[in-house]
C-alpha cells in the first residue's frame, strides 16, 4: 500500500499546520514560489529570502515533508508568462526557468510540477479550459527544458541526500549574486548547488569552502571536475544553476 500524506493548500503557509501538533503533514510553500520567481525574473536579489525558502526549517518547518515547493500552479501565471511580461523571452527565458528548476529539485521539501511547465507551456492563466500544447515539444529549447526536468527528477530519485533535511549554505557572494549550498546524508552522498542570479557570465569563478576535495560530477552538463584545496574553479553563466554530485 502506498503511504498517504495530507497536504494543505493554505496560503500563506503556516508551520503550525504541519508540525507536531498540526492537523496536516505538509502545505503548499507559497513563499518559495513568490521568492524564486521574482529572483529568476531579476526583480530583486535578497540572499536571505532565498535561503529561507530553500531551507524551510529557517521558516519554522520541521523537515522535508512539511512543504510542497513549486514554480507555478493553477492559481498563478506560468513562469514563462511572468518572464514574457518582463520582456524576457526565447533562450534567455528558458535559461532562467532551468535555474528555477535546479532550486525546485534541490531545495528541502517536496517538488510539485504543474502540467506543461516541464516543457515550457506559456498559456496565460484564465477561467476557460486550456489544453496542454503538446506541439511545443517539437521545439529545441522545449526539448532541452524537458530533458533538464527529467535529469533532475532522476537525481532526486537516485541521490538520497535530497531526501533529508540536511542543508548548509557555504558560500555567498552578494556582489556577483552567487550562492552555494550543499545537501547530504549520513551514508556519504552529497550534492552541491552553485547558483548565479546575475546577468554576468562569471568565467573562471572560484567557489571557496567547497565541502570536499576530489572528483565531482556536474549533473546538468554531464562532466567531471576536480575540487582541491577546499575550492573549485568553474565557468558560471548568467542565471544558471550548476549541480555537483559526490558519492563516497
Amino acid at each position: 500500500m502506498k503511504p498517504f500524506i495530507n497536504i494543505a493548500e493554505h496560503i500563506p503557509e503556516d508551520p503550525a499546520i504541519t508540525n507536531l501538533e498540526g492537523p496536516m503533514d505538509g502545505c503548499w510553500h507559497y513563499s518559495f514560489y513568490h521568492t524564486v520567481v521574482e529572483h529568476i525574473c531579476g526583480d530583486r536579489y535578497n540572499p536571505e529570502e532565498l535561503k529561507d525558502v530553500i531551507d524551510c526549517k529557517l521558516q519554522g518547518f520541521l523537515g522535508a515533508t512539511n512543504v510542497v515547493n513549486y514554480l507555478s500552479n493553477h492559481d498563478h501565471q506560468r513562469v514563462m508568462v511572468e518572464l514574457g511580461n518582463r520582456g524576457i523571452t526565447g533562450e534567455a527565458a528558458f535559461k532562467r526557468v532551468k535555474l528555477g528548476v535546479v532550486l525546485l529539485m534541490t531545495a528541502v521539501g517536496i517538488p510539485m510540477v504543474w502540467m506543461g511547465e516541464e516543457f515550457g507551456d506559456y498559456q496565460p492563466l484564465n477561467q476557460e479550459a486550456s489544453k496542454i500544447d503538446w506541439t511545443l515539444l517539437a521545439g529545441d529549447w522545449n526539448q532541452h527544458l524537458f530533458a533538464h526536468y527529467k535529469g533532475l527528477i532522476n537525481l532526486r530519485k537516485e541521490n538520497h541526500a535530497l531526501y533529508t533535511e540536511n542543508i548548509e549554505f557555504f558560500h555567498e557572494d552578494p556582489e556577483s549574486k552567487v550562492i552555494a549550498y550543499t545537501r547530504w546524508n549520513e551514508e556519504g552522498s552529497r550534492v552541491v548547488v552553485v547558483a548565479n542570479f546575475s546577468e554576468q557570465y562569471l568565467a573562471g569563478y572560484t567557489v571557496p569552502n567547497f565541502p570536499a576535495d576530489g572528483t565531482w560530477h556536474e549533473w546538468t552538463g554531464n562532466y567531471d571536475i576536480e575540487a582541491g584545496d577546499g575550492q573549485i574553479l568553474i565557468d558560471l553563466p548568467e542565471y544558471e544553476g550548476q549541480v555537483f554530485v559526490h558519492n563516497e
